[in-house]
């Protein structure tokens, strides 16, 4: 298998049975490549805070589910060990989110990803960086070769 192909067979896998984005939130899952992930989201009249615009945790979340398809990508079990996000602009209803995530590092069992979610406009609503720790474990079962 080559790690294209595992990272999308890692990325059907969790999308599968991943309630929270895929049923919850209306995620649609775009891309999964080794170390890289995109996922989007229309922003629905459920996802508004009492301000009328979108509530953060929702923008976190997409960011948050967004890391997990990247830092799992390789099929070694891969559980944030830290985030922080930075909210930049405004998201409205209908707003269609999009977020990018993209591995800066991997040493060991940490690493680190970015992810920049931005509207339909291409304007960047938030900046998240999370630090992900390997864990026992695969997404899928694969022979692993020595």
């Amino acid at each position: 298998m080559t790690p294209h192909e595992r990272a999308e067979t890692v990325g059907r896998t969790m999308f599968a049975v991943d309630v929270a984005s895929k049923d919850t939130m209306g995620m649609e899952l775009l891309l999964v490549e080794p170390g890289r992930a995109v996922i989007r989201m229309a922003v629905q009249p459920l996802h508004l805070n009492g301000h009328q615009i979108c509530h953060g945790g929702f923008i976190f979340t997409l960011a948050d589910s967004t890391f997990a398809f990247a830092c799992n990508s390789y099929n070694k079990n891969a559980v944030a060990a830290g985030c922080s996000i930075e909210f930049l602009k405004p998201a409205h209803a209908g707003d269609v989110l999009t977020c990018e995530g993209v591995e800066q590092t991997l040493q060991g069992r940490h690493g680190i990803y970015d992810m920049k979610v931005s509207n339909q406009r291409g304007e960047v609503v938030a900046l998240f960086r999370g630090k992900s720790a390997v864990i026992p474990g695969q997404v899928f079962q694969e022979e692993v070769s020595a």
